[in-house]
């Protein structure tokens, strides 16, 4: 979605033909087609940068389902100094959407249209990054890419904590779990293990 080619996923329960959203980026007409298929139960964000929340306000009013936020960016959605939209006034200038209902944390375990979703802090990219574990499928926001890692050069952004987090808690998941990240294609933790420099380095 949007100039910054986010990923967002509806992930469907086609027994049920209900749904959650994961992520809601910019311009958001094509995932609402998709969505527009099933009921959705909740839209949860694994963070609140612009490129992740632009078009959550559309999917919000379109889909009627709640927002679920780690608690620590829960003010980045209110605020385009955080959600760092005022710094790129070229691809729509400052974005903001109403706070989120639901907030969440480490540990917790949400129950939406049949699926039982983990939720793990992963910061590092943000203060409060998660990742979302769905059985064998991992959606790790701008955690963990195929071969790179989110970037951490942002406000709020810590290389250290990055690397700590995904060594903590995604490369302890099994190696055939399957990861959609943010940006980008899709990739295993078995994949990265051997192949992203970013986690080959810290594992020699």
């Amino acid at each position: 979605m949007g100039p910054l080619q986010t990923n967002c996923y509806v992930v469907a329960n086609e027994e049920t033909n209900e749904a959650i959203i994961i992520d809601a980026g910019m311009h958001p007409g094509e995932l609402l087609d998709k969505a527009n298929e099933y009921e959705v139960q909740a839209i949860l964000l694994t963070h609140a940068h612009f490129d992740h929340m632009g078009g959550l306000e559309q999917v919000r009013k379109k889909t009627g389902a709640p927002v679920y936020i780690h608690h620590a960016e829960q003010e980045w959605l209110t605020n385009p100094a955080l959600n760092g939209s005022s710094n790129w006034p070229m691809i729509g200038g400052p974005m903001t959407t109403d706070r989120a209902e639901h907030e969440v944390k480490d540990g917790d375990l949400l129950t939406f249209a049949g699926f039982n979703v983990q939720v793990m802090e992963t910061p590092g990219h943000t203060p409060g990054g998660v990742s979302f574990l769905i059985g064998q499928e991992l959606f790790s926001g701008d955690t963990l890419f195929a071969h790179s890692i989110g970037r951490t050069d942002l406000p709020g952004g810590n290389y250290e904590q990055l690397i700590r987090s995904i060594q903590e808690k995604l490369l302890p998941l099994p190696e055939e779990t399957r990861v959609y990240p943010g940006h980008g294609p899709d990739t295993t933790i078995g994949f990265e293990k051997l192949h992203n420099p970013f986690i080959v380095e810290t594992l020699r």
